[in-house]
Parts: structure tokens; C-alpha cells; sequence
């Protein structure tokens, strides 16, 4: 009584709220420190493996694009025929991540209803498919095409499969998430009339997450669009290979890297536009 009387008591909680706040100063600099000091490190060590200085480089930065660039301006006139001359490699790009997209987010689909919890068909397996996820998400569609390379060949089926195995699991911890939050009461009503776990999960679950998924499955559709393109410099074919070639040809060919770019710029950037406008309208129930 004392102490409310002479308002003492909301002292403690104030204390406590600047003993929080201290304690979290100290811990975000502490780790700052550890940030600049392993920065610096990293810095020093890729400095002395180089076989040159990145410090002493770094005026000539510039020099590689503007080469590029003053080439490509000279013989501007060209670009319009480069880039209808590259449509094709375009097209198969656009195949590859569009296949790879499908097959990652129908794989994704499976092992979110497998690993969310609450919803398994085996609850005790959802660790493992998580996993799973987690591994196909860690390797890099770069290094499966690489392996792939050596089991199949060049060509667009090993960026397919490659792109694919880490869509899936990308995709799948996307997909759980929402499969996680969605609304139990329908699924509840299913199982307590006698329904299976696939006419729950088809009936009960996949109509609420239906419009997330398919916006998941639509920005991923975008992420694959850039990493065929990359693929192609590792010879998986698609526009990337084509930039590759140009590339190495050096000067007399850099209007054609300039037209490339060009095109696959544009075709990303008109991409990204509809797949907007196709998110909107699933999320949201109406024309963006």
C-alpha cells in the first residue's frame, strides 16, 4: 500500500522495460562487431587470393559495359533484327522454366499436404518430409544441372529437372505455410461425416489455399524464367547460351549481348506485369 501510495510501483516495470531495452542494445552491437569483423576478414582473404587488387581494380569497373554499350549504340540500328533473331532461344527459356514450374509446384503440392502438421496422412513422417524440403531447397539448380550434365548431356531436359527439384522445395515450405493457416472447421466437418484424408484434403483444404498456391506458383514462375537463362551458360540451351556464345566472341558481337539482354529484360519485365495482375485477381477476387 506504501508503495502505490507514493507511486512507486510503476517503477519496477519501467526498470525492467530499460533493462530489456539495454540488453538488446548490447546484443544488437555485439553483433554488428562480429558482422564488421567477419566482413573484414572475408575482405582480406579474398584480397590476398586474388591475383589482383580489388581496391587497385575497381576504377576499370566500369570499362567491360561501357564497351558493351559504345558498340551496341553504334550499330543500334541491328538491334531490332538481333533480338527477333534470338525470339526463338527465348521461347525455349520460356518452356523450360514453364515445364519445370509445373512439375516443381505439383511435387511441392505433395509434400505440403505430407508435412503440414495437424494434416499429415502420417504424422510421424512430417520431420522427414520437412527435411526433404529443406534439402531440395538448399541445392543449388546450378550444381543438379551441373551433375546432370554429366548423366544426360547438354540440353533443356537436365535445366528442366534441375530447376524442378529446387522449385519443389522452395514451393513446398511456401505451400505449407498456407496449408498451415487455413481454416480446420471445413476439414473437421468432412472427417466427421465418414471422408478420407485425400476427399478432405481435395474438398476441405486445396479450395481455401487454392488462390495463395497458385500466386506462390505464379512469382516462382518468374524466379525460373531468370535461372533457365542462367543454365544456359552452363550449356542447358535457351537464351542463356546464346548470351554465352556472344560473350565469348568478344567485340563485333556485343550488339547482340546488348539485344539480348534487351529482350529478355522485356520479356521479365511483361511477365512480371501479368503475373501481378493474375496474383491480384486470385487473392484479392477482383480484376486489379
Amino acid at each position: 500500500m506504501v508503495d502505490l501510495a507514493f507511486g512507486l510501483a510503476p517503477a519496477r516495470p519501467q526498470s525492467a522495460y530499460l533493462a530489456l531495452v539495454r540488453r538488446r542494445r548490447l546484443y544488437s552491437s555485439i553483433l554488428l562487431i562480429l558482422f564488421a569483423a567477419l566482413l573484414a576478414t572475408g575482405f582480406r582473404l579474398a584480397e590476398n587470393r586474388n591475383a589482383g587488387g580489388f581496391l587497385d581494380g575497381l576504377p576499370n569497373l566500369l570499362q567491360f559495359p561501357a564497351e558493351i554499350l559504345s558498340e551496341a549504340w553504334t550499330n543500334r540500328a541491328n538491334l531490332p533484327g538481333l533480338m527477333l533473331q534470338h525470339l526463338g532461344s527465348l521461347l525455349e527459356t520460356l518452356n523450360i522454366a514453364a515445364v519445370s514450374t509445373i512439375l516443381g509446384g505439383v511435387s511441392a503440392g505433395a509434400l505440403a499436404l505430407l508435412s503440414t502438421r495437424d494434416l499429415a496422412r502420417w504424422p510421424r513422417l512430417v520431420p522427414v518430409f520437412r527435411r526433404l524440403m529443406d534439402a531440395l531447397r538448399a541445392l543449388p539448380d546450378v550444381v543438379i544441372a551441373l551433375v546432370l550434365i554429366y548423366m544426360l548431356g547438354g540440353g533443356p531436359v537436365p535445366a528442366v529437372i534441375a530447376i524442378a527439384v529446387h522449385a519443389s522445395g522452395a514451393l513446398g515450405k511456401l505451400f505449407s505455410e498456407a496449408a498451415e493457416n487455413a481454416d480446420l472447421r471445413p476439414i473437421e466437418g468432412l472427417a466427421s461425416v465418414g471422408a478420407t484424408w485425400a476427399q478432405r484434403m481435395a474438398f476441405g483444404l486445396i479450395p481455401q489455399v487454392a488462390p495463395n498456391w497458385l500466386s506462390y506458383a505464379l512469382l516462382r514462375f518468374e524466379i525460373n524464367v531468370r535461372a533457365s537463362a542462367i543454365l544456359g551458360f552452363v550449356g542447358q540451351g535457351g537464351i542463356g547460351a546464346d548470351l554465352k556464345i556472344a560473350l565469348q566472341w568478344g567485340q563485333g558481337k556485343y550488339d547482340q549481348v546488348v539485344a539480348i539482354f534487351l529482350l529478355l529484360f522485356l520479356t521479365i519485365v511483361l511477365i512480371d506485369h501479368i503475373s501481378d495482375r493474375l496474383r491480384l485477381r486470385l487473392t484479392k477476387g477482383r480484376r486489379p
